[in-house]
């Protein structure tokens, strides 16, 4: 999958919901009767269905993604539907438009911490201190904090159209540039569906008193942070966390629907535990992370799994042994010409406790690997699944056995 493809893919529900979300803007008198209640009652119904499932599968910052969006809602019904020269209105909207955007690229920013323990709670009483400096703001009157916020900075348009104060357009321009990157970064569903809220709210903003349009747009948020959740929560159980090549579990699903004509092959890293003792786990798991970045990019229609440890599985749908093999010596030559660099004054030795020390190892700038590959096919005696891999992983030691970093069958 090309570099394009995986950044559409990742982006691809928000963009969906957000066009959704603008149809319904602009179409939403053609929806039915029935559903014509969900222009309003949208926002609290999916707030409620995306926490309970948020709670569930304790991701903490969906949880507070869709606090701040439905708290932004609320504020919205209750101060926003009147002119902005209204001193309270003014005050409330600067700082909405100043605050939601900076809470969501911070939840796009920040680790998954969880929900129901004391990082959970530190983030939920920040966002409990915001509200209560918006509340001060509006009942002490602060006008030199209003002000502040609604400084004009440029003069020319489009920077003085429209109702957003300039400091709220650059904290939108910031966050949505921070939180685009750490979903490109991380290729995190969370991180990709709080950079569509920010459009959707920047969106909802632009018209704060119009109820319809906001409540769209929220609900519009609201369901991308939901769906991705259960995006989520679907690659942390299909996808291996240390190296990003799909699973165990997810071999599991697709060798269920193999045809009658298939290949696997067992991959093994070499003398990786004697790697590990040497060299440390950090570089360990790098040199995992390498080894399934080569064998994910196998050519021949292979798919590449983590089968367990260090050893990978590629299975080689409607192809035989013969048709394989090539595209596996590929991947096996690409491993051992690959150079993997040392840092010295990190990499520990073995002290008289058997603790490792920093700066313990000198030794060369660099290492390699090599992998041993075991193949079987399909056949009259290897009929089910189980019974190729099992075939893939006794050719994978008779590998071994004849001196590492080759291929039997």
């Amino acid at each position: 999958m090309s570099g394009l493809v995986r950044v559409f893919a990742l982006f691809a529900v928000p963009i969906a919901l957000l066009a959704a979300a603008f149809a319904l803007v602009f179409y939403g008198d053609a929806l039915p009767p029935s559903l014509a209640g969900l222009k309003i009652y949208g926002p609290p119904i999916v707030f409620a269905v995306g926490v309970v499932l948020a709670a569930a599968f304790n991701r903490g910052r969906a949880v507070l993604a869709l606090i701040v969006l439905i708290a932004a809602y609320a504020v919205q019904r209750t101060w926003l539907q009147q002119a902005l020269d209204v001193p309270q209105a003014r005050a409330v909207y600067g700082t909405l438009v100043m605050l939601v955007p900076l809470n969501l690229a911070l939840l796009a920013l920040l680790p998954e911490r969880g929900l129901f323990n004391r990082h959970g709670l530190a983030r939920l009483g920040a966002i409990a201190i915001q509200v209560a400096f918006v509340i001060w703001i509006v009942t002490a009157g602060a006008t030199s904090v209003v002000d502040w916020i609604y400084q004009r900075y440029l003069e020319p348009p489009p920077f003085t159209v429209g109702h957003m104060p300039q400091a709220g357009i650059a904290s939108v321009g910031l966050a949505l540039a921070a939180t685009m990157a750490a979903g490109l970064i991380t290729r995190s569903a969370i991180s990709a569906a709080l950079a569509g809220a920010i459009v959707a709210f920047t969106v909802a903003a632009h018209v704060p008193s119009a109820p319809v349009t906001f409540s769209i747009s929220t609900t519009a948020a609201e369901l991308m942070v939901t769906v991705a959740v259960l995006q989520d929560t679907f690659r942390m159980a299909f996808r291996d966390e240390l190296t990003g090549i799909p699973s165990r579990r997810a071999l599991n699903e697709r060798i269920a629907g193999l045809g009658t004509s298939y290949t696997i092959a067992m991959i093994d890293v070499d003398h990786f535990k004697k790697f590990n003792d040497t060299y440390g786990h950090d570089l360990g798991d790098q040199v995992l992370k390498m080894v399934a970045a080569h064998i994910a990019e196998v050519s021949g229609g292979g798919r590449a799994y983590r089968y367990g440890g260090e050893e990978f599985t590629i299975v080689f749908p409607g192809k035989d042994i013969p048709e394989a093999i090539p595209h596996l010596e590929a991947v096996r030559r690409e491993i051992e010409s690959y150079r993997l660099a040392l840092r010295a004054s990190d990499r520990p030795k073995k002290g008289k406790k058997g603790k490792r020390e920093k700066g313990g190892w000198r030794g060369k700038n660099v290492v390699s690997v090599t992998v041993s590959i075991g193949i079987a096919e399909r056949n009259e005696r290897l009929a089910t699944p189980q019974a190729v891999i099992d075939a893939a992983d006794r050719a994978l030691y008779r590998a071994k056995e004849r001196g590492r970093n080759q291929l039997s069958r």
